[in-house]
């Protein structure tokens, strides 16, 4: 994934995670929900927004490290 440098306000996040939710695992979904109800720091906002990005264009195994690192960071929060 590459890097950008827009920061990403919580909504960014919101849409991003409403529109790609479809292709997320099940049982993340719940964790997200935590995640959007709580505030968080600019750079967590920006690393969920990139792990999101393009996530349904994602193969399968992109998919698989980008699950382990948003299960690390979802239910850490």
């Amino acid at each position: 994934m590459s890097e950008c440098k827009l920061d990403h306000s919580q909504e960014d996040v919101r849409n991003k995670y409403d529109s790609q939710a479809a292709f997320l695992p099940e049982d993340m979904k719940p964790l997200f929900e935590q995640f959007l109800a709580k505030d968080h720091t600019q750079d967590l906002l920006n690393e969920v927004f990139h792990l999101l990005k393009k996530y349904d264009l994602a193969t399968e195994e992109e998919k698989n490290e980008r699950n382990n690192r948003l299960f690390l960071v979802l239910k850490n929060v």
